[in-house]
């Protein structure tokens, strides 16, 4: 099994792909967009190549599905992973595409109502919430996704301009509609959100399945942030029920929590001295 390094903006290299196939290489398997920084990747030139070297190709899609367009045929997607509660269908089902002819081996032997590829009861309730959801994500995708987008850009670019020593992480542009992931140097990610949440703003300093841990994240640390870098991040998701209004809020609010939270930093007021 080979791990491939990604560039700064969280992109694999295709050259560094290729590079790494031999002759034992039977998958390739890379997340569609990170959940943490945003980064959508060259699915399509993945599935080309992987293609090409006659070689299967899975992404994980969980936070692109419904949230922008997939097309298995022309991505050369020969498996593909999703999970409902990310696109609004109850918590516990999830789905697995996998293109006629690809033949997998179970991990769950036993029953024929999975086609002998999982045994259990199957979720209904589940099922029919997780197919409803992607139809109605897929009907309002386009006009999801420019709402997203533009409230998204609107954020970021605010953030940038009224806080110095901020820095976007993850891609300008391939990127997730509704991702917004900063760091701020001279201070600790968990101090803003603990400033925010007083202010009823649901944030996080990396993703859910970390928030245990005081480690900075290892999503940050591969992109090339230094540890100190990483520790000072905030992640804002939104969805289309955000408001132009709740922007506004964040904007004039977080300034004033890094703000505060740097007067009490040896190392900006160091900065600060220099600097003037």
């Amino acid at each position: 099994m080979t791990y491939l390094d990604v560039d700064a903006d969280g992109k694999v290299r295709l050259e560094d792909l290729e590079a790494a196939i031999c002759p034992e290489t039977i998958l390739i398997s890379v997340m569609f967009a990170n959940n943490e920084i945003g980064t959508i990747e060259p699915i399509a030139e993945i599935g080309k190549l992987a293609h090409e070297k006659g070689i299967y190709f899975h992404t994980d899609a969980v936070q692109a599905m419904g949230h922008v367009p997939i097309d298995v045929e022309e991505m050369h997607i020969d498996l593909l992973s999703i999970s409902g509660h990310k696109l609004g269908a109850p918590k516990g089902i999830g789905a697995i595409y996998i293109r006629k002819g690809v033949r997998i081996t179970p991990l769950i032997f036993g029953g024929a109502q999975e086609k002998k590829m999982r045994a259990g009861t199957e979720n209904i309730p589940g099922i029919v919430g997780l197919g409803k959801a992607v139809e109605l994500a897929s009907a309002e995708l386009p006009e999801t996704r420019a709402t997203l987008e533009k409230m998204r850009d609107r954020l970021i670019h605010g953030i940038l301009e009224a806080i110095p020593y901020s820095k976007l992480n993850g891609h300008p542009t391939d990127r997730l509609p509704g991702n917004c992931n900063i760091s701020f140097e001279f201070i600790e990610g968990e101090s803003m959100l603990l400033l925010l949440d007083a202010l009823g703003v649901a944030a996080s300093s990396g993703s859910a399945c970390t928030s245990g841990s005081l480690d900075p994240s290892h999503v940050l640390l591969a992109i090339g942030l230094p540890h100190e870098k990483a520790h000072g991040s905030l992640r804002l998701t939104l969805d289309t029920d955000n408001t132009e209004e709740e922007i506004d809020f964040i904007l004039e609010k977080l300034p004033q929590i890094v703000a505060r939270l740097r007067e009490m930093s040896p190392l900006y007021e160091e900065i600060s001295k220099q600097a003037k």
